[in-house]
């Protein structure tokens, strides 16, 4: 993997850690870890093994059991693990007594997504949303994590902020946290002139979970040239074009991808690139119907567009990555007509659910593509004539 400097760092051997309580199924943390070895696999670390615990609630010193810490402990000295990944945020004492105990390097689901966006960041609000998300990370964890960050000798969970910052005090992390909101304030005040000149136009934004596609349709779409990758969080940036449907212009918009657990941090210094999603006309919830999960991913893209208060504004519901699916679903031996009917129930029921607002595309085999556009242009036309009945020349 490269860390910060470009520099090659030799991969990173991780084990992860969750938990089964009330509220977790065994099924939900599996999945959810499956995610977490995604999420560390786009870091750079190999995940060798993965641990799972049934507690009444997570433990207030070591977040597991001091059985299953010790266990944790053996296998990974024994098979020369580099770094433990817990599902869930830890405190700051929690991360320095599972250090404590295990002599390796600790940090959790949050830390691990700030070091992603801190690796991804290209732009210079980016790069000052991501530092302004650590601090913020790391100022409530000081004390605790002191013993820490002494040990840390770079890699996964330690980009951004250095050593040398963090072993001051609580103050001159404060003063730094002011410093890069008044730095993104001036950023945030640019963009917001950019996004005023453009005009009358209709704002359409793409918006779900990360890794669904919704680069890879903004390539389609629009023609343009954005950086698409299986990886979770492949871009950050949003990106806007002008798009010409048959004389009708828009701009479309691609955003950055949410997912669950998302730092709160991470969210508040992200607000003003989320911005795109607030200010739309109209949104293109992009979902990745092959994923086993797909309907709580849905879930966790609508409360988010809930907290930005974008949940009510008229989305188009974008099943992606139907030739997966099929392939996942159907057996060779399933008669066509069988797969057919199949296929027909499952749109009947999306299309119930979405008061029609829902299409089935495939990114990758251009599936669909043509009656996707069409449907944009619809609706886009259709927001023109409700806005701006006069401008009779963009319908």
């Amino acid at each position: 993997m490269l860390d910060k400097n470009n520099k090659i760092q030799q991969e990173e051997k991780a084990v992860l850690v969750g938990l089964i309580y009330k509220e977790q199924t065994e099924t939900l943390a599996k999945e959810y870890l499956n995610e977490l070895a995604f999420l560390a696999e786009t870091a750079g670390a190999t995940t060798v093994k993965t641990f799972l615990q049934k507690l009444p609630r997570p433990d207030s010193k070591t977040f597991v059991g001091k059985g299953k810490l010790e266990e944790i402990r053996e296998y990974a000295q024994a098979r020369g693990v580099t770094l433990i990944i817990f599902d869930d945020e830890l405190t700051g004492s929690q991360i320095g007594n599972i250090t404590d105990a295990t002599g390796i390097r600790t940090i959790d689901r949050s830390d691990l997504i700030l070091d992603i966006f801190a690796s991804r960041a290209k732009t210079a609000q980016a790069k000052v949303q991501v530092e302004l998300a650590q601090y913020q990370y790391i100022l409530p964890r000081l004390k605790g994590m002191w013993k820490h960050l002494e040990r840390q000798g770079g890699g996964i969970g330690s980009r951004g902020p250095g050593e040398t910052e963090i072993e001051t005090d609580r103050r001159i992390v404060k003063d730094k946290i002011a410093l890069l909101r008044k730095r993104l304030g001036e950023i945030d005040k640019q963009s917001m002139t950019q996004r005023k000149e453009r005009g009358t136009y209709i704002r359409v934004a793409l918006v779900g979970y990360t890794n669904v596609g919704k680069s890879t349709l903004m390539n389609i779409l629009s023609k343009a040239d954005v950086f698409a990758e299986n990886k979770l969080f492949a871009t950050l940036d949003t990106t806007t074009r002008k798009v010409v449907y048959e004389q009708t212009p828009f701009l479309l918009s691609d955003t950055v991808g949410f997912i669950r657990k998302l730092p709160h941090h991470l969210v508040e210094s992200f607000k003003s690139t989320l911005d795109e999603v607030r200010e739309a006309d109209c949104l293109l919830h992009v979902v990745d119907i092959s994923h086993p999960g797909y309907e709580e991913q849905m879930g966790v893209v609508n409360k988010t567009l809930q907290d930005l208060k974008a949940f009510d504004k008229p989305t188009l519901t974008i099943f992606n990555k139907m030739d997966l699916y099929e392939k996942n679903t159907f057996d060779d031996w399933l008669e066509e007509s069988v797969k057919k009917e199949m296929l027909t129930d499952l749109e009947a029921r999306w299309q119930s659910l979405t008061n029609n607002s829902a299409i089935f595309v495939s990114a990758t085999e251009r599936r669909n593509i043509d009656g996707l556009r069409n449907t944009i242009l619809s609706r886009v036309k259709k927001l023109y004539e409700e806005r701006y009945p006069y401008l009779t020349q963009f319908y």
